[in-house]
């Protein structure tokens, strides 16, 4: 549809209105943090940090994935840095098979050898499975690994194989990203069997190492065609770029635990007595925060595997996109964790049929696509809900796109709105979308009683004055959003950009 540029001065107060919505309510966030600190602490747990500082250390993944990483994660990955930059320079076509052992080492290493003979043997399985070529075979073993895993009696046999809980759950964070890359091979085999479709392929594919414990998700066709030609063709490091980049890398790690110093939105979440007590403007900059802090989450654990990965000089899917800047399901699906949206369109969506094939179809498709999502992340009862909301704001979203294609709407928009009414009637619209995309995501984060609390107090009780300023507030939000979307952001494709380039570019 026709939209116009916002002029520079409307987008330059959209922009500061947003940025003062954001530290305003945090600012509220911060002081209600101070205020139930002792009553959180001792509820929930505050960690005392560095200089005297209390942390919160309610996320679980969080708090799980840096300890990992301050243990041996993040040395395993500088090894796989120095181990690929001296293969691919001294033994350049092996250095395929030296970066798979080199992964089948650093496994061993931190899931000791029952976990490495785990993960072995599901490929192996996987393996024999692909040859049968029926992908039906290939989604019911990938349903029954994921059963498996969160059987009592399994797990109660792996915790046995280790001293710590953080060792059990990082086997089981592995496997199921692996189930992810068990599948994507089997299905690119049953389409087209090619010479790169071998079980020491696929090892090299289930064991490289950035990839390994949580992703991102890249098929394995692409791995395998980007991996080979990096074989003949190599690239220099601009050490200055690889700086730059690491910069960066770091300055989003300070800024997540600057944010879980600051404000303990995790244990406030975890705590419903202070949700249901805290003013509106907390109330909102604790969404704010979680979601944001989602977002900061995700950079950090992607980038460094992603940076790895261009350092090898492999295409890495895109990092997150801001979330304060999404206004659509489909956009937020699309543009947050690309890898997994990927593998979704790709072996789920377009198979059953996608948008090209009918409704019917489409609600199918996008109804399996949502199933397989949320039995994937544990199948818990606040899941359904979750994707639930996120089935219904997807298929409106694509019901109204539909509806405005017809020939006589669109005639009758364009003789009856300017560009600039249908600009400001979007963003209204989309306001609505981004209260009800950040419910959603509350209650994946929350769970469903925090996102009970949100709607029965914003949007029930206080009916009308709350909800209108709310949607004032992501009115301008939506208008940065659509500017950048739009406008000065296309194509977005934020990657690492600095750090690598091939030998053809020199």
């Amino acid at each position: 549809m026709k939209h116009e540029r916002l002029s520079k001065w409307e987008y330059n107060i959209y922009l500061l209105l947003s940025l003062g919505i954001h530290f305003y309510s945090f600012y509220e966030v911060y002081l209600s943090s101070r205020e139930h600190e002792d009553e959180l602490e001792q509820e929930i747990g505050l960690e005392i940090s560095f200089w005297g500082l209390k942390k919160d250390v309610a996320d679980f993944e969080w708090s799980f994935w840096m300890e990992c990483a301050h243990s041996r994660l993040l040395w395993l990955m500088l090894g796989h840095m120095v181990i690929s930059e001296f293969s691919g320079r001294f033994l350049g076509k092996h250095r395929f098979w030296c970066l798979m052992s080199y992964g089948m080492a650093a496994c061993w290493f931190v899931l000791g050898t029952k976990g490495l003979a785990t993960i072995f043997l599901n490929a192996f399985i996987f393996y024999l499975i692909a040859q049968i070529k029926i992908p039906l075979f290939t989604w019911l073993s990938s349903a029954l690994m994921l059963l498996m895993l969160h059987n009592e009696t399994v797990e109660h046999t792996q915790r046995g194989w280790y001293g710590t809980e953080n060792e059990f759950y990082l086997l089981q964070f592995t496997l199921t990203v692996r189930c992810l890359f068990y599948t994507s091979f089997c299905l690119e085999y049953s389409a087209l069997q090619g010479a790169c479709y071998t079980f020491p392929s696929m090892l090299a594919y289930v064991f490289y190492y950035p990839l390994f414990h949580n992703g991102p998700i890249i098929p394995f066709n692409d791995f395998s065609e980007q991996m080979q030609k990096q074989d003949t063709e190599w690239r220099n490091i601009r050490y200055p770029g690889l700086f730059a980049d690491v910069l960066r890398f770091m300055l989003w790690w300070c800024l997540a635990e600057l944010m879980i110093h600051l404000m303990y939105m995790h244990a406030m979440y975890s705590h419903y007595p202070v949700l249901e007590e805290a003013s509106y403007w907390t109330l909102g900059g604790l969404a704010l925060a979680q979601v944001l802090f989602f977002y900061v989450k995700y950079l950090v654990l992607y980038g460094l595997p992603a940076l790895l990965i261009q350092l090898d000089g492999l295409n890495s899917p895109a990092l997150p996109r801001c979330v304060s800047s999404m206004y659509s399901f489909t956009g937020i699906w699309r543009c947050f964790d690309v890898g997994l949206h990927r593998f979704l369109v790709r072996y789920i969506y377009i198979p059953m049929g996608g948008s090209q094939s009918g409704t019917e179809r489409m609600l199918l498709s996008t109804a399996l696509t949502f199933i397989f999502v949320c039995y994937w992340h544990g199948n818990h009862e606040y899941l359904w809900y979750w994707a639930a909301l996120n089935w219904i704001g997807i298929i409106t979203e694509h019901g109204v796109k539909k509806l405005l294609s017809i020939p006589f709407i669109q005639e009758r928009i364009d003789h009856c709105l300017s560009p600039r009414t249908f600009r400001l009637l979007h963003a209204a619209l989309a306001s609505v979308s981004m209260a009800l995309l950040i419910l959603t995501n509350l209650v994946f984060l929350g769970g469903e009683h925090v996102g009970k609390i949100y709607w029965d107090r914003l949007f029930v009780h206080s009916w009308p004055w709350v909800p209108l300023l709310v949607l004032s507030c992501l009115y301008c939000f939506a208008q940065v959003g659509i500017e950048w979307s739009l406008f000065l952001f296309p194509e977005y494709k934020y990657k690492f950009p600095l750090c690598a380039r091939k030998k053809s570019e020199r």
